[in-house]
């Protein structure tokens, strides 16, 4: 296996590099998935899900967004089977996402982002690598 370690994987003490860089990542993830909240709701959207409205190029772009935690994740050193969980959710959100109405309603409740997070930190904390 090939592993590709980028500045995040930097640092003193124990990997504080790789913990802040799963941070930064968190960060992105509900900035793209749950940053806003309707007004008398529990329900949580992101920037993503704005962005998904346009049609045609929103789910583009919204999908390559979602890739920056791919790629990060690629660097940090995943193995390919956490990264394919990983790129399947992106995929899926992408996929369901084109679908006019049904599929912008499905990002906001899906939240591929925030699952891909959640991925990543298990796998890191299960490993002793943050």
């Amino acid at each position: 296996m090939t592993v590709y370690y980028s500045y995040a994987t930097t640092g003193t003490g124990r990997y504080p590099g790789r913990r802040q860089a799963v941070e930064r990542l968190d960060f992105i993830a509900r900035l793209l998935d749950t940053a806003f909240i309707v007004p008398g709701t529990n329900i949580r959207f992101g920037i993503e899900a704005i962005i998904r409205l346009m049609p045609g190029i929103g789910d583009a772009v919204a999908s390559a967004l979602s890739c920056v935690i791919l790629i990060e994740a690629r660097r940090l050193g995943v193995p390919r089977a956490v990264l394919v969980r990983m790129i399947a959710n992106v995929l899926l959100e992408g996929t369901a996402g084109a679908v006019p109405v049904v599929g912008d309603m499905f990002d906001i409740v899906f939240r591929a982002n925030r699952r891909n997070i959640r991925i990543l930190r298990d796998y890191m904390q299960r490993e002793g690598l943050i």
